[in-house]
């Protein structure tokens, strides 16, 4: 339960929690008094919670229709995907050309630490790991204007990580996609660090896709897929 006195980020929090946990499913509506209930809150900081989650584009709000959780498709998906290819891509490139020692020396840091989380077996850990070592690339580019746009769809991913899950040979792939790219943009290589995240962001599409498709197959009664890593909280590989 939320008090009265905590701040519409933390219901927005627990709100954008509940949505990747798949408590509400895509489409669902967000009635204002059904949440202020369930949480322990007046409708007025509800309806600031579900203003902020529009920002972030994983809720919408429809004028005499009110709120819903978006609806998410292979389409959607694709969509989101080149856009988050093209910035991406640009922040890489920016990263290799204005990196300083700390940045790499970050970079470093985060993926020795995700590794050994990799090596341990602990998921939630290696995600949130992941999103530290995309914070400093993104960092190390310095261009606000771009973080803003990549950041727009980050809690649609995570959401939808968290509904499919990770296939377990992913985290293999994020390693040595890493490395390779702490060693371009050491070597302040501009045109090969936006050619590995390229590819990495690519490869993230193919296999969340796949994901889909494959609960796509167990819904209508396809064998389930053997191998499967559920996702947590935390964002995106």
């Amino acid at each position: 339960m939320v008090t009265e006195a905590s701040s519409p980020v933390s219901l927005t929090e627990l709100i954008r929690r509940d949505v990747i946990a798949g408590v509400f499913p895509f489409g669902a509506r967000l009635r204002i008094h059904e949440l202020a209930a369930r949480y322990g809150v007046s409708p007025m900081p509800v309806r600031e919670a579900l203003r902020e989650l529009r920002g972030s584009g994983l809720v919408l709000i429809e004028r005499h229709c009110g709120a819903r959780v978006r609806e998410v498709d292979r389409r959607f998906v694709e969509n989101v995907f080149d856009v988050r290819s093209a910035i991406e891509t640009l922040l890489a490139r920016r990263a290799a050309e204005r990196r300083t020692p700390a940045h790499l020396e970050q970079l470093r840091l985060v993926q020795d630490r995700l590794e050994q989380q990799v090596a341990a077996g602990d998921a939630p850990a290696v995600l949130a790991a992941n999103r530290d070592f995309h914070d400093v690339v993104n960092a190390a580019a310095d261009n606000p204007e771009a973080l803003h746009v990549a950041g727009e769809h980050w809690l649609i991913l995570a959401a939808l990580w968290g509904r499919f899950g990770y296939r377990e040979a992913r985290f293999a792939g994020v390693i040595s996609d890493h490395r390779h790219l702490i060693d371009a943009l050491a070597a302040r290589d501009a045109d090969v660090a936006a050619s590995l995240m390229c590819a990495h962001v690519a490869k993230a599409r193919q296999d969340l896709l796949l994901q889909m498709r494959q609960a796509e197959s167990v819904a209508e009664g396809a064998p389930r897929p053997r191998r499967r890593v559920a996702a947590p909280l935390q964002g995106e590989v």
